[in-house]
């Protein structure tokens, strides 16, 4: 009983002020938003030096791009609108986050483009490079996707990965008459654009009219030619994704370290006022009891 008595008389003044947070708790909070920050700034000078190499990559990256749709572009290769019934996507991602919206803005593409296409009566299927992409789509999408490709992004994408995935791509055993590739294309440090790319199978590059100018060019070396040209699009694709996924992560980590620092500043004057009312509150009791006496 007097125990029971002893610890209803003391308890309140070991409690805390009314509506204010402990010294403890905001301690602990700012000591956990600073170690954030530090990983925060780390993270930012690691995607700042990827940035750099993934910079200087490109150019050379992009000869090959273009040079592969060089000829889509010179003989005007399209695909006969009542013939294509077999649509084929290559979403191109990675397998790391914390860059802000950029794996989404894909995503969120090729839902569009599978929403177009299957309204109008076409067959769509979709291959997820990066695991990323995979995670999206395979919720709402699970029934399109044939092929997820992992291991993308922890190293910068080089020619023999767009091979590997090429080669993958060919021997999933889908006869597509015409496809796309989605990826976010590098504007700037700050800026990136979701781009996409036409990809043809062999046979309709071959029953293509405009084909027809090309008397000299046989089977073997057209067919060559393409899975050539699919790898150099590919590796494009993956050279630009990079880029912009750097760009961006170096961005958002600048982001975040600028948000914790201005929590820690309030939380740092939330801490000042509750240790001033601490000890306001203890100085009233030490005048209350003298006081008394």
């Amino acid at each position: 009983m007097f125990a029971r008595t002893s610890a209803l008389v003391f308890s309140p003044q070991c409690g805390q002020v009314r509506n204010m947070a402990t010294l403890k708790d905001i301690t602990i909070r700012l000591k956990s938003i600073k170690n954030i920050q530090k990983i925060t700034k780390s993270m930012k000078m690691v995607a700042a030096a990827k940035y750099a190499r993934a910079e200087r990559q490109l150019k050379p990256a992009r000869v090959y791009g273009t040079g592969a749709l060089a000829l889509y572009e010179k003989a005007d290769i399209k695909a006969p609108e009542d013939k294509v019934a077999k649509h084929l996507i290559v979403g191109v991602t990675s397998d790391r986050g914390l860059c802000g919206a950029i794996h989404s803005n894909v995503a969120k593409a090729i839902k569009s483009e599978i929403a177009l296409l299957t309204g109008a009566g076409k067959e769509v299927m979709v291959i997820n490079v990066g695991d990323k992409l995979r995670g999206i789509l395979h919720r709402t999408h699970g029934q399109h996707i044939i092929l997820n490709c992992k291991e993308v992004g922890r190293k910068p994408p080089t020619f023999g990965d767009a091979s590997i995935v090429a080669s993958e791509l060919l021997d999933c055993g889908y006869e597509f008459d015409q496809g796309s590739v989605i990826f976010n294309r590098f504007r700037s440090v700050i800026s990136y654009k979701t781009d996409s790319k036409p990809l043809f199978s062999v046979d309709t590059v071959t029953n293509s009219e405009s084909m027809g100018v090309y008397d000299d060019i046989d089977a073997d070396v057209l067919r060559n030619y393409q899975e050539f040209a699919l790898v150099n699009i590919l590796y494009m694709a993956m050279k630009e994704s990079s880029t912009a996924e750097q760009s961006a992560r170096m961005t958002a980590m600048d982001s975040a370290s600028k948000n914790a620092s201005e929590m820690i500043e309030k939380l740092t004057l939330t801490f000042n006022r509750t240790r001033q009312a601490v000890i306001t509150k203890e100085l009233i009791e030490i005048i209350s009891g003298a006081a008394a006496l």
